[in-house]
């Protein structure tokens, strides 16, 4: 059994999940359509992209509601071709984090190849130090596009969690999928000493679409369906249907459809239930600082 949810109370067979918004402040969109599923009540738990130029609003409206559960989505990719950004510890191409035009890479294989770890190990710890100045009450870290969890960065994803006592997007051993994330036998003993640490790790991770539109509402309820007992971590990328949005994300419709789904009445609905438990990142937090 998950030993976080042990000690949280559940039991073996309990389905724990945390409904998960990631890129809080990419654009205003996101922080719109996130402040909307707050009020719906479904969603248990988000993260903030630093970097971004929504991000300042997203730190008001967490100063406004402290006791929101808001991470840092550690970023060190901008994806978009006509929507960019960079880091915000250095302006230095000798850093390796840059591209031609000065932003991030767009996608993950350049960072990894051409990033150098002590460069990357300033600007993610400048990233999390700039949100708690900011005045949000971090809950947790994780990756935009999994970045930080490959080698050479991982081992300063690791201790950034363990440094400032925040648990961490990251699955545990006893996940069935491992090899479908590259974790290899040296991972495994990493991730058991995370634990014995008093890390929470994850039993199961699992994605709303961002690549179909079509029908989001079915498509969540055979996610929760699926789930098995076990800590879940499930990711959606909700926004709302603005010209920004069109604009700078060509996946907008998917970003759409999982906003108007995980705001729907009936989804809430179908969730309470299914004796699902929805949690957030605040209780796994509480764990680990008060061992």
């Amino acid at each position: 059994m998950n030993p976080a949810l042990k000690k949280l109370g559940f039991n073996e067979q309990d389905r724990v999940v945390i409904i998960h918004t990631d890129d809080i402040g990419m654009c205003q969109a996101s922080l719109s359509a996130y402040e909307n599923l707050l009020n719906a009540g479904l969603i248990s738990s988000a993260s903030t992209m630093v970097p971004c130029p929504w991000f300042p609003e997203t730190a008001r409206f967490c100063r406004d509601h402290p006791g929101v559960d808001m991470g840092v989505h550690l970023t060190l990719n901008a994806e978009w071709a006509s929507y960019r950004w960079g880091p915000i510890s250095t302006r230095d191409t000798a850093s390796g984090m840059l591209d031609e035009e000065g932003y991030f890479f767009n996608n993950v294989p350049a960072t990894v190849q051409s990033a150098r770890p002590e460069a990357v190990a300033i600007e993610l710890k400048a990233q999390l130090e700039r949100a708690l100045a900011q005045g949000i009450d971090v809950t947790h870290v994780d990756s935009h596009m999994g970045t930080v969890t490959h080698n050479p960065f991982l081992q300063i994803y690791m201790g950034l969690a363990l440094e400032y006592k925040l648990p961490l997007f990251m699955l545990s051993s006893r996940a069935s999928n491992l090899e479908h994330y590259g974790v290899d036998s040296a991972l495994v003993r990493q991730l058991d000493e995370l634990e014995e640490q008093g890390l929470p790790l994850f039993d199961a991770i699992t994605m709303m679409p961002l690549d179909d539109p079509e029908d989001n509402i079915g498509k969540a309820r055979a996610i929760f369906d699926s789930l098995q007992p076990g800590l879940t971590y499930l990711i959606l990328h909700p926004s709302a249907d603005t010209p920004e949005l069109r604009g700078c994300a060509p996946d907008w419709p998917s970003r759409v459809a999982n906003y108007a789904a995980f705001s729907s009445p009936e989804l809430l609905d179908y969730v309470k239930q299914s004796g699902i438990q929805v949690i957030g990142y605040r209780p796994l937090r509480n764990l680990i600082r008060a061992a």
